[in-house]
């Protein structure tokens, strides 16, 4: 009991300069004797396991959303008897995919067959990293956080790709072929739209992103400045996930279920888990590049000097970094929820629809949209990040 005493005197006692998870834990395990390396040491697998459990728990929240919205959207009642409202039902669904066999087809490619899925799961799950939910609430303050979230996007249709063909079944590879298709025709404008942002925030890094929307409250935030990149960062985001109307390569009419086809327990439940936790991640980051993150819609530092307070104060920046936290979970939920709405509002689109939609139609918008955003920033720099 001593050696936690002392771990958390050491954690009340750090300088309050904003909340530093990585400081604040290594200082803590200092402060009990502990040379700087080895607390280093302790502390390289604890962000990747609060990746897994939030990216977990942002699965379960979505699942059991998307039930009852949909179910609503029906009139239906959905889940109710697996918990109080039904909240116990996504992790029925995934004992019972944990619990079911797995198979793998006779004439399959077995090793393409096993790491496809896993190529699909472990980039999106890496995204998390880069996902700030405070000033120092993120796991890794990388400096090309958002070209480091752009690349690992583009490895997931690698593993679509290679699912489809290694199950020897030719719905499956039009399933996987039509993956890769979809994510090279979305991920160009998406790109672009990112670009633009970054252009006017003159940093890659997601926390600078976010810094540069909070200086004046709901004004300040990048919708405002960047409508169009946000219309088509949000339909290339729904794309990337292969939501509804954009769910083409497991289109079930055509495909049975696409490069799903031959995949069943926890290597199909690895596709599930991935669609989702990237819709998550996708929510979360346009509330990062567009919505001001962390940020409250009124600036704190004038509700602080508004009521006679320190920003220094302990007890408002523990207020301030739990309503950033708040603020980044409920902008990002409220894009859920529209993303399920869309999947019982909007009907399917045709294969070439869809290419056209990305080539033809997004792409030119998102090249011109560039090119506007630079002559506004030379044009207006104070107001475009000049």
């Amino acid at each position: 009991m001593t050696i936690f005493s002392n771990i958390w005197f050491n954690l009340l006692s750090i300088p309050n300069s904003g909340l530093d998870l990585e400081m604040s834990f290594t200082k803590a395990f200092e402060g009990i004797g502990l040379s700087h390396e080895i607390a280093h040491i302790l502390w390289l697998p604890l962000p990747m396991l609060l990746v897994l459990v939030s990216a977990v728990i942002g699965v379960l929240v979505t699942v059991w959303l998307e039930r009852k919205i949909s179910a609503a959207a029906q009139q239906r009642i959905g889940p109710e008897y697996a918990g109080a409202l039904g909240i116990l039902q996504p992790m029925a669904d995934g004992l019972k995919l944990l619990v079911k066999e797995d198979v793998i087809p006779a004439r399959s490619d077995g090793i393409l067959f096993t790491l496809g899925p896993v190529l699909v799961l472990v980039p999106v799950i890496l995204s998390w990293l880069i996902v700030p939910f405070g000033q120092k609430l993120l796991i890794s303050n990388v400096g090309i956080g958002i070209f480091l979230w752009i690349a690992l996007s583009s490895i997931q249709p690698i593993g679509l790709l290679m699912s489809g063909y290694a199950s020897n079944n030719k719905y499956s590879l039009l399933g996987g072929l039509r993956a890769a298709a979809q994510s090279i025709s979305y991920e160009i404008p998406l790109a672009l739209s990112v670009l633009a942002v970054v252009m006017m925030s003159n940093s890659l890094s997601t926390i600078d992103i976010v810094e540069q929307q909070n200086t004046a409250g709901i004004l300040s935030w990048n919708i405002w400045r960047q409508p169009v990149g946000f219309v088509i960062f949000w339909i290339c985001a729904l794309a990337e996930c292969e939501r509804l109307p954009f769910d083409l390569p497991e289109a079930e009419e055509e495909l049975v279920a696409g490069y799903q086809t031959e995949y069943a327990g926890m290597k199909f439940a690895l596709f599930y888990l991935g669609s989702y936790i990237n819709l998550v991640l996708s929510a979360l980051l346009v509330s990062v590049l567009f919505l001001g993150g962390w940020g409250f819609p009124l600036p704190v530092e004038s509700l602080a000097n508004f009521f006679g307070l320190s920003l220094n104060n302990p007890i408002l920046q523990i207020i301030n970094a739990s309503l950033g936290i708040v603020m980044t979970v409920l902008k990002s939920y409220l894009l859920v929820f529209l993303a399920i709405l869309l999947r019982w509002t909007t009907p399917r689109v045709r294969i070439d629809q869809l290419l056209d939609l990305g080539w033809k139609f997004l792409l030119p918008i998102s090249l011109v949209n560039l090119l506007v955003t630079a002559a506004l920033k030379l044009a207006f720099p104070i107001a475009f990040g000049g």
